[in-house]
């Protein structure tokens, strides 16, 4: 299974050197939950989806799990 990185001083998540979707911090979020994350950046439709998480790891577990489902 090809591995997700998050680069460091970016909001882009790639596979294989491929954005396939963004980490960030919102204003815009729940007060709780600020991190979003996003899927779907390279065109795979299928596989878009996104959420809120309290935190930065948080929301990397929860798009490596949303990024994973086939």
């Amino acid at each position: 299974m090809p591995s997700l990185m998050l680069k460091r001083a970016s909001a882009n998540v790639l596979e294989n050197g491929v954005v396939v979707g963004r980490i960030f911090v919102t204003p815009a979020a729940p007060q709780h939950r600020q991190w979003m994350w996003a899927s779907g950046h390279n065109g795979e439709i299928r596989r878009a989806a996104y959420g809120y998480e309290a935190t930065r790891e948080a929301a990397m577990a929860a798009f490596a799990k949303s990024w994973r489902r086939e």
